[in-house]
């Protein structure tokens, strides 16, 4: 009884994938003891485990029960110690699940997935990226990188958090940047001096055009004078941090009800959206594409940065061209086949 109580003792300190291997041979060597004991009871191997399993679990349906002194003396044997090697097996699989939620709450895992939003940088202005991205992509996978130590959004499952120095080669192996859809770096608002914060910024954006220079990259910037520092490492587009809100605030002011058409331009929780339009075939000229979209309740606005294409109608698109319409959702999905 000393060396099984020794032996048990020696199982809570098993590994788990140890402890996993033990229990399945435990239970396949009591399942061939019991059949071969008692053959005449089981019938088949198959129920032999049935019975051992049921055992183990204490739920003991009756259905299949020892008869023979050895089969009893088994059973004994299973009470004793195939119980403690269940529950201690159980206990495991919850302590790692806990283990993991611990983990995933620190920002210690690394995320597998591929097509993500990375965001770095939390702050409020973060928080209002990740409720529109979800807003218009419910079912998309963002991964936030920031050096607190606490998930900001745990109660959302398609939200992961790295922790660590977002200009680290490491931590953005870790968000798997590679595979990432786009990455939108914030102003890390911790920072008060606005030089500082940019040179944070333009550190971090350095960082992922090295590493991933074809993801797409947005940035904010603080100070307008840094924005040919940003042009320089090749950032597909930045915004700048308080440049919209005071031309809004303006527009606001000299139009009444101006502010309204941009905030719901800027969102995608309204109808209506700013939506990327593939050329379609019959499409030679601006005013052919003009006059389709507007004929299914879309209007064309721009060519990239060209807002004057609605005065360029005779004007054949170029083969480069990428246009832009406003319509809502399903518009969009019916011109666009989608």
């Amino acid at each position: 009884m000393y060396f099984f109580l020794r032996l048990f003792l020696k199982t809570m300190h098993f590994k788990n994938t140890s402890l996993v291997f033990a229990a399945a041979v435990f239970i396949l060597v009591s399942t061939s003891l019991a059949y071969m004991l008692e053959p005449d009871t089981f019938h088949s191997w198959f129920n032999a485990l049935y019975w051992v399993l049921t055992t183990m679990s204490t739920v003991g349906y009756g259905d299949y029960y020892a008869k023979t002194v050895l089969g009893k003396l088994l059973t004994i044997f299973l009470y004793i110690f195939g119980i403690g090697l269940l529950s201690l097996l159980i206990g495991k699989v919850i302590d790692s699940i806990a283990s993991i939620q611990r983990q995933r709450e620190a920002g210690e895992l690394s995320f597998q997935g591929k097509d993500h939003f990375i965001i770095i940088n939390w702050s409020k202005k973060a928080q209002y990226a990740v409720e529109e991205i979800l807003a218009y992509l419910p079912e998309a996978e963002i991964v936030i990188i920031d050096e607190s130590d606490r998930h900001p959004l745990q109660r959302r499952s398609n939200v992961h958090f790295i922790s660590g120095d977002p200009a680290s080669d490491e931590t953005l192996a870790e968000a798997n940047l590679l595979t990432a859809r786009s990455a939108i770096v914030f102003a890390d608002s911790r920072i008060d001096e606005a030089a500082l914060a940019d040179g944070k910024s333009l550190l971090i954006a350095s960082s992922i055009e090295r590493l991933a220079p074809g993801i797409h990259s947005t940035v904010e910037i603080v100070q307008e004078k840094n924005i040919q520092n940003f042009r320089y490492i090749n950032v597909n587009e930045f915004v700048l941090s308080h440049d919209a809100i005071s031309r809004l605030a303006v527009r606001a002011a000299l139009q009444e009800g101006n502010s309204e058409i941009f905030s719901q331009l800027l969102s995608r929780q309204h109808g209506d959206d700013i939506y990327e339009v593939p050329v379609q075939p019959g499409w030679r000229t601006y005013g052919d594409a003009f006059q389709d979209l507007l004929a299914r309740g879309a209007t064309l606005i721009s060519d990239r940065g060209d807002l004057g294409v609605n005065r360029k109608l005779a004007v054949p698109i170029p083969p480069d061209a990428r246009l832009y319409m406003i319509a809502d959702e399903a518009t969009y999905r019916a011109i666009a086949g989608k």
